[in-house]
């Protein structure tokens, strides 16, 4: 369930008050706005999965009550009723029959008045333990954990009696209680202990910020008897959450049956976020014993810069912000561990470290090492706390650029003073507020600033624009300090600073979702002499539905973006050359510079806490220079997967052959509210089966999809590339392996390469792509996401995740699973998994192979592209639409540039469509045919495959088909050509009788047949017709003796009309 510790769950839970303000409680049911079920946005469903779960509407989270039951697997969730973020939890359900085709069903538990409907689990009653059905009839019961408007969280039970489509609310809840704020997520199973005195119901349960798992047994499902605690225990960077426990054979061995203990954490995993990991040992029937715990790590050898255990900085400078009440951030001396408020900080070694969560998350400051001399090839530390990088080109102060002149007197108008009184037109609910505002955002300058939450009666909800007195523009660059929210398109609503000349808008920005204010600049070089102003409009309604101005400079040059890091660099000459930050995790691990390339530079460390939001502090300890780098403790765990997007997966009860199928959350804490898919939020990871197999000597979960999604696979389309060397950079694929939704089955060897691989989704110009490779001398698989698609959405999401990874027998056996989406990677069959969501342009289809370093080699590689499961109404076609226009074409040519472009319900194209073009009329196909098919593109348009005119004229009837969808294109008219007229005449005389005779010869190289006609000097028109090739005499007798030089006219006509006339010259003669 949700993670309810610093900064970011804090805003979610204001979220979810919020949110709760929009639903309507009546008699205990939820009734969800009619907003809700606005129509499908077609633009939002280009990143809809085509084989992954996801709800038609609204956000979604963890899988709750995974149960099989009379041959239908039911998916319960996480759900939103009323919104795409998260808030007014209740149980979505859905239901299949393959665990890939679903139906979404009607919601299962709403919240009420009372509780949420926190995450939780079914079981098959089958012995009706509970009383709650019959024997005949038994029920599937629910437990949940009922999150009380008070704050507390306690276990209860509804039942269903129909097969799980509706439930009933236990009247003896709660069943659980502990008068805990972060007591959640029961997962249930019955233990067979061998004897039915032995065996019982076992529910595991977790007491979330203390990393402890909870075991209670009862018989009955109603009464409860405490069992014993599991943890804390390896990953504890964040609160446990979702925990599930069952048994699975070793090998395959019945004799050999170890359990798995799966325990969630938010954050802290190691993919950053939020992830899973699982332990495996004993389970007895009360203790949980835990055999893959992995011990205290020792420290590595090495020279210790600083340890800061001896109650004093030691001789580094500490900078905390001036006024700051309890000398925040970092205090006058190391912390010895967790400060007020704040969670455990686990993972630092010895008495103290640095810790800046002193007076919480606002304040702001450094603490910088002394100067020391590079000697050393690596430095190695402990990092935790905020996850905010260091970005290279910002500043830690928030100053103006150097020489800028302030506008409109950085708003700090004497008291009483308003904009209007300044000059500014102000509009709307703005009219009578208070502007400028001295509340709102942080890191303004000066006391005032323009805030449209504060300046009129509504807060986010006020509309209205404001806009300034002209000014002139003198210098290259127009900066201001901007912060609050933003706007898209799609939202239909308008929050923007923009800047206007000549009355047009030339330059537009906004905030970032974020109270932080922050340096934004343009380039108004091409305007320089220009009157402007500014307009701030807020047409924007809901949650961060304002904006933050503030110290508006025109400049030579930027501004330099503020940074917001949480950080520790290295810097040497004055610039950042190494730098590391946390994991929103209060947990410390190992991070390592190789300084080689330093090696004899002086550098200093710098610890920064630049953030006042969520999760802004940084945690440091223990610096060590040393000549080998220290492994990351998380490495050392076991994780259900390596990537950044997989979730409370939790198992199925019941389930078939005693399989155990476990579906988790295919999204992430630190961006899933804010991912680019806006009528719906949230989706499954695809159902995967798990095994324990033996791994260098340790029993290991694998993983597998289940077999079911084989049915998936168009193993007819599929693209097959046998043993084939990859040289050094890229090699793209052919088209025919192309497209957004397919399996790859790949198997590489390394050659002589550093590494190698494939990447996936690749844009025709490069700039997306989701390159997945292999570093051979680290033994690392790596998903890198950074160029994707969008990832600009928010700060955390672009990313590179990696996992060990052995090659077997030499090879790499990579499995991937790509969806619109997404990427699910399985390595040398399911050892390890990486999990990410992606979200490329329809267009970027793209794949290809990769090698650095050398070549490498492909033993095998097959493309296989796979159906749609889900909303399987986005890939039916329900019109076509022509393309091209009508067109005429001589008898014998080819036609091209027809076409249709298919689309689905949603006015979205549809892909890999199968289209069947028939002619009806004087043309055929290359086979000589009058049908032949063509498959649409990732823009959804299919062109005509090539046809031909046939040998005679007339009208080509054109018709386009997809299944029962059919559109007649564009007539094609078929015309002869027009005939080519050219006629060879020359003239010769003679003397005949003493008179002068002209002959004229005729050639006709016409392509037809030609009535040529002979206009002469003497008064006669002779008139002859001439075949195709033939040649002709014609003879003139001019009765006289001498004839002066002159011409014929001759003109030469084709049956259809087409016309050479011209003059042929003949000498004089009989001189």
């Amino acid at each position: 369930m949700l993670s309810l510790v610093n900064s970011p769950p804090a805003r979610r839970r204001s979220g979810l008050l919020a949110a709760a303000a929009a639903l309507c409680l009546v008699g205990g049911t939820l009734s969800v706005p009619a907003a809700s079920a606005a129509p499908l946005d077609a633009a939002s469903q280009s990143y809809r999965p085509a084989i992954h779960y996801s709800p038609t509407r609204n956000w979604m989270n963890d899988p709750n009550g995974l149960v099989y039951y009379k041959g239908v697997y039911h998916l319960y969730y996480q759900y939103n009723p009323a919104g795409t973020r998260w808030g007014n939890m209740s149980w979505g359900h859905a239901t299949s029959t393959d665990l890939l085709h679903w139906s979404e069903q009607p919601l299962a538990i709403p919240g009420d008045a009372e509780s949420d409907i926190f995450s939780g689990s079914i079981v098959v009653d089958h012995a009706n333990t509970s009383g709650f059905g019959t024997a005949e009839n038994p029920p599937l019961v629910a437990m949940y954990t009922a999150a009380y408007r008070t704050g507390e969280q306690a276990q209860a039970l509804a039942y269903s009696v129909d097969a799980g489509q509706t439930w009933t609310k236990y009247e003896g809840n709660p069943v659980i209680d502990r008068d805990s704020k972060n007591f959640r997520d029961p997962h249930m199973f019955w233990y067979d202990g061998g004897t039915p005195e032995t065996s019982y119901w076992v529910v595991a349960t977790v007491e979330a910020a203390d990393h402890q798992v909870l075991l209670y047994k009862s018989s009955d499902l109603k009464n409860w008897t405490f069992l014993s605690t599991f943890g804390p225990a390896n990953a504890t960077g964040g609160v446990w959450e979702c925990p599930d426990l069952f048994p699975l054979a070793v090998d395959g061995d019945p004799a050999n049956v170890k359990w798995v203990m799966v325990v969630n954490l938010n954050p802290g995993a190691v993919g950053g976020g939020s992830g899973g990991q699982y332990f495996v040992g004993d389970f007895d029937g009360t203790t949980f014993t835990s055999e893959s715990t992995v011990g205290v790590d020792t420290l590595p050898e090495g020279t210790v810069l600083a340890g800061f255990d001896d109650g004093s900085y030691n001789g580094w400078t500490v900078a905390n912000e001036p006024g700051n009440g309890k000398n925040g951030p970092f205090g006058a001396t190391p912390a010895g561990g967790s400060i007020d408020g704040q969670q455990t900080v686990t993972g630092f070694s010895g008495a103290g470290l640095v810790n800046s969560f002193t007076d919480g998350d606002y304040p702001v400051g450094t603490v910088e090492s002394p100067d020391f001399t590079v000697t050393d090839d690596y430095l190695n530390f402990l990092v935790g706390g905020g996850r905010h990088p260091h970005a290279d080109g910002t500043q830690i102060a928030n100053d103006p650029p150097a020489g800028s002149e302030l506008l409109f007197d950085g708003f700090e108008f004497p008291d009483g003073q308003s904009l209007a009184d300044t000059g500014w037109s102000v509009t709307g609910d703005f009219s009578d507020g208070t502007n400028p505002s001295t509340s709102g955002g942080e890191f303004f300058l000066g006391q005032k600033r323009i805030n449209t939450f504060d300046g009129g009666p509504k807060g986010d909800d006020n509309l209205g624009s404001m806009t300034s007195p002209a000014f002139t523009i003198d210098k290259s660059h127009l900066s201001m300090l901007v912060g609050g929210g933003r706007r898209d398109a799609a939202s239909g609503q308008t929050l923007e600073v923009r800047l206007v000349i000549d009355g047009e808008a030339v330059a537009s920005t906004a905030g970032s979702n974020d109270g932080a204010l922050n340096w934004k600049s343009w380039d108004v070089s091409a305007y320089q002499g220009k009157t402007a102003t500014l307009v701030v409009e807020d047409s924007a309604t809901g949650g961060w539905g304002h904006l933050t101005l503030d110290h508006v400079v025109l400049a030579d040059s930027p501004a330099q973006v503020r940074s917001a890091e949480t950080s520790v660099n290295l810097v040497v000459d004055g610039e950042v050359v190494r730098t590391a930050t946390g994991g929103d995790s209060e947990s410390l691990d190992w991070t390592s510079w190789d300084l080689r390339d330093l090696a004899g530079s002086t550098a200093h460390v710098q610890i920064v806490d630049n953030n006042r939001f969520g999760w802004g502090h940084i945690l440091a300890d223990q610096f060590m220079l040393a000549d080998q780098p220290a492994r990351s403790r998380l490495v050392d765990y076991d994780w259900l997967d390596w990537g950044r997007d997989y979730y409370a997966g939790v198992t199925f009860d019941n389930a078939p052959e005693d399989k155990r199928i476990m579906i988790a959350w295919m999204n992430n804490w630190q961006y899933g509210e804010e991912i680019p898919t806006d009528q719906w939020r949230g989706a499954m990871a695809l159902p995967r089966e798990l095994t324990l197999q033996s791994i260098d000597g340790a029993p290991t979960l694998v993983q597998k999809v289940v077999d079911q999604t084989a049915g998936l696979e168009r193993t007819e389309d599929a693209f097959t590339l046998g043993r084939s060397d990859v040289t050094e950079g890229e090699t793209a694929l052919p088209t025919a392996a192309e497209g957004s939704v397919y399996k790859v089955d790949a198997t590489f060897s390394p050659g002589d390469a550093d590494s190698f691989g494939l990447s996936v989704r690749n844009s025709a110009d490069g700039s997306q792509r989701t390159p997945i490779t292999y570093d051979v001398a680290s033994g690392q698989l790596s998903l890198d996401r950074t160029r994707s698609g969008a990832v600009g959405f928010d700060a955390d999401f672009p990313s590179v995740e990696t996992a060990p990874v052995a090659l077997q027998d030499g090879r790499l056996h990579l499995e991937l699973y790509v969806d619109t989406a997404s990427v699910e990677t399985f390595v040398q069959g399911g050892v390890a998994t990486i999990t990410d969501q992606i979200f490329p342009d329809a267009a970027s289809t793209g794949i290809s192979l990769l090698s650095s370093g050398g070549t490498a080699r492909v033993e095998s590689l097959t493309v296989t592209p796979l159906d749609a499961a889900m909303f399987t109404d986005l890939a039916t076609v329900v019109s076509l639409t022509p393309t091209g226009s009508a067109q005429t074409v001589e008898t014998g040519a080819t036609i091209t540039g027809a076409g249709v472009r298919a689309v689905n319900a949603a006015g979205t194209p549809v892909a890999d469509a199968d289209v069947d073009f028939t002619v009806d009329g004087p043309a055929h196909f290359a086979d000589g045919s009058t049908v032949a098919r063509a498959r649409t593109g990732a823009d959804g348009t299919a062109s005509l495959p090539a046809a031909t005119a046939g040998p005679k004229a007339g009208t080509v009837s054109i018709t386009a088909a997809v299944g029962e969808v059919r559109q007649a294109l564009p007539a094609i008219t078929v015309v002869a050509p027009a005939s080519v007229v050219d006629v060879d005449v020359s003239i010769t005389s003679v003397k005949r009788n003493g008179k002068v005779v002209l002959t004229a010869t005729a050639v006709n190289t016409s392509t037809s047949a030609v009535t040529l006609r002979l206009a002469t000097p003497f008064g006669a028109l002779r008139v002859t017709s001439l075949a195709e090739g033939q040649t002709k005499k014609v003879t003139v007798d001019t009765r006289l003796a001498t004839v002066p030089g002159g011409f014929f006219r001759v003109t030469a006509t084709a049956a259809d009309g087409t016309r050479q006339s011209y003059r042929v010259a003949y000498a004089g003669s009989g001189k």
